[in-house]
């Protein structure tokens, strides 16, 4: 951990493209993605649709598609792309020294919810 961050391994643990989930943190499992042009976010590992899940979708560009209905959604806000409506919380992420790093007020509160 460094100051409010928690530490949650290397950045090669995920392949571009791909997403890796961690444990269930009070009822919310978590999803972090790396995306092609080698950003990463983390979300709720549930779409708004039908709670499928996001870290099982298609990564392309900055938008994870649903595996269950084909919905989009933006890595940057959480927010339903198109005609569909909703939004999955996202957790505030950052890449230092080569390591994944969450906020750690956001995972508690995930937590908490």
């Amino acid at each position: 951990m460094i100051g409010d961050w928690l530490d949650i391994g290397p950045v090669d643990q995920i392949a571009p493209g791909h997403a890796r989930t961690l444990p269930v943190i009070g009822g919310e499992e978590i999803a972090v993605f790396h995306t092609l042009d080698n950003r990463f976010y983390a979300l709720v590992n549930k779409c708004p649709h039908k709670q499928g899940p996001l870290s099982q979708g298609i990564v392309h560009g900055n938008v994870v598609t649903c595996p269950l209905h084909n919905w989009n959604i933006s890595l940057k806000t959480g927010e339903a792309l198109g005609d569909d409506e909703g939004c999955v919380p996202t957790i505030p992420l950052k890449v230092d020294a080569g390591r994944i790093y969450l906020l750690r007020e956001a995972v508690l509160a995930k937590r908490a919810a």
